[in-house]
């Protein structure tokens, strides 16, 4: 390092102790360099840079890596699990490949990267090849017993 460039990272480093309180717990628990987009809370104004994001990623994913269209199809967007299996490896990604990483992070996203292709298999199973098949979603609405319900959460059924 130069000495301009050593004295930078003091400054940076400076700035970033002083906002820095040990004895605070309530600090952001997100990965350095990334932000993690929770798609259940994601509030309208914020949806359309998140997705935009996420299919420039996928895309590039998809083309990097040689994906074929029956691990990740066209559609994927239209399948809930699937999204949230993309959106949580592009939050890896961006934090394995930040410049604060301590240089493992490229090898711990091609171990996640791995153990992710099988998850798409469950996430996604194969139909939409050849177009989108929607999938039947699951139905909550007349599956549970409210006064079974109502009547069980009245005790913690601990051992």
């Amino acid at each position: 390092m130069t000495d301009e460039t050593d004295e930078a990272y003091e400054t940076m480093l400076a700035a970033e102790l002083a906002e820095w309180d040990p004895g605070d717990r309530r600090g952001s628990s997100a990965p350095l360099g990334a932000a993690v987009v929770d798609w259940k809370e994601l509030p309208d104004a914020q949806a359309a840079d998140a997705w935009r994001a996420l299919r420039d990623w996928v895309e590039w994913l998809t083309i990097r890596y040689d994906v074929p269209v029956t691990g990740i199809p066209d559609c994927w967007w239209k399948h809930g699990a699937l999204v949230e299996e993309l959106s949580a490896l592009h939050t890896a990604h961006r934090a394995s490949f930040d410049a604060s990483d301590s240089g493992y992070g490229p090898i711990g996203w091609h171990e996640r990267l791995a153990q992710a292709r099988g998850r798409w298999r469950q996430a996604y199973a194969g139909g939409c090849a050849h177009g989108h098949q929607p999938q039947k979603p699951r139905s909550w609405s007349s599956a549970t017993d409210e006064q079974e319900w109502d009547a069980w959460t009245r005790q913690s059924h601990a051992p």
